[in-house]
């Protein structure tokens, strides 16, 4: 009798093991990842229904969801005894339930927190922000942004990314990790931790992503950075902090935002909008070549451009759609990239498109 229930106790433990081995082979990323931006609040009803439709029907497999948004809020509402339990809406009314449809369909969730851009925490903790005489100090847009040389900040951010781990997002990504644009041009009027001492702006940031990596490490998901694509094609960006190959060393994935609108006049292309083709062709031949010099490299995983850029005016953009998308697509697989993620701010995207162009 003890024998019989001995091996019983052995099968149920290597069931379990083998159950548990196959869950997670379920829910490991795509071999490729092609995915879309996604706003927390477009997790239900109708657009979401669309969304998942289109991602179902088609080649995508991915969704990038914001959990932190550019506010600085949380979008779902863990416990009452969380220390993010006040900055949280209940934008993704049920994120357990929202895994179980996402796995259920392959898709690979990405959690999307803003870093650094923050006016939730810069409001409350304005000694971890930049100030002026008047308060806070804020961009054009009304935008403030929290200060990379604090640790707390650092620590504030990882934690929300371990409660985005712990609900089942499979990989963090990080957004706006960095100074302001520009930060160089005004800082001398500004009042904040570390201005006395002149610390180096690009080793805040780059120390703030490597800290992330260890410490998400245990909770077993992947971790992205978000960059801008002009900090790929210069040794670094001093300003904002971003040195593109430092940031590179410390994730899982680099994602750089190459969207052909957001460059004026580069690799002797005058108006990139009108030419999406070659200018993504034309940086990923630079990112390859930067990425090559690193002993591991991460995956590359670029932001592309499905939006019309009407705001630079007649002459400098055209309309976006099928081709436009498939061309840059096409551009990045000319250069061995496979992977992307496709950007648009309402999340109302580009219908029939073929994501797999080659």
């Amino acid at each position: 009798m003890q024998k019989f229930i001995m091996l019983l106790s052995a099968l149920f433990i290597f069931l379990g093991f083998n159950l548990g081995y196959a869950c997670a082979k379920t829910h490991e990323s795509p071999s490729s990842v092609r995915g879309i931006y996604v706003q927390a609040s477009n997790t239900q009803g109708p657009k979401f229904e669309k969304l998942l439709h289109l991602v179902t029907q088609s080649d995508l497999n991915a969704m990038v969801i914001d959990v932190k948004d550019d506010h600085g809020t949380l979008t779902f509402q863990p416990s009452k005894s969380s220390p993010y339990y006040s900055i949280s809406r209940p934008y993704m009314k049920d994120p357990k339930k929202l895994m179980h449809i996402l796995y259920k369909n392959h898709i690979y969730p990405i959690a999307r927190i803003v870093v650094f851009k923050d006016n939730v925490l810069a409001k409350s903790n304005p000694d971890w922000s930049f100030k002026t005489r008047e308060g806070v100090w804020k961009n054009s847009r009304g935008d403030s942004f929290t200060n990379p040389f604090v640790k707390q900040v650092w620590d504030y951010n990882i934690g929300i990314a371990i409660e985005a781990a712990k609900i089942g997002f499979k990989e963090i990504q990080f957004d706006y990790v960095r100074f302001p644009e520009k930060f160089e041009t005004f800082e001398s009027s500004l009042q904040y931790v570390g201005q006395a001492e002149k610390k180096s702006r690009v080793s805040a940031v780059s120390e703030f992503v490597k800290t992330a990596h260890e410490k998400l490490h245990p909770y077993g998901v992947k971790m992205s950075v978000d960059v801008f694509g002009n900090a790929t094609v210069i040794p670094e960006a001093p300003g904002i902090g971003q040195n593109f190959s430092q940031i590179a060393q410390h994730v899982d994935v680099i994602s750089a935002m190459i969207y052909p609108s957001h460059w004026t006049e580069i690799f002797g292309i005058k108006k990139p909008d009108l030419e999406p083709y070659r200018l993504v062709s034309e940086y990923a031949k630079v990112e390859n070549s930067r990425l090559q010099k690193l002993p591991a490299p991460p995956v590359s995983r670029p932001w592309l451009q499905d939006f019309t850029a009407s705001y630079l005016g007649k002459g400098n953009y055209k309309k976006y759609g099928k081709k436009e998308i498939e061309d840059q697509i096409r551009a990045l697989h000319s250069q061995g990239i496979h992977e992307f993620l496709l950007w648009n701010a309402e999340n109302n995207y580009t219908p029939n498109v073929n994501y797999k162009t080659n």
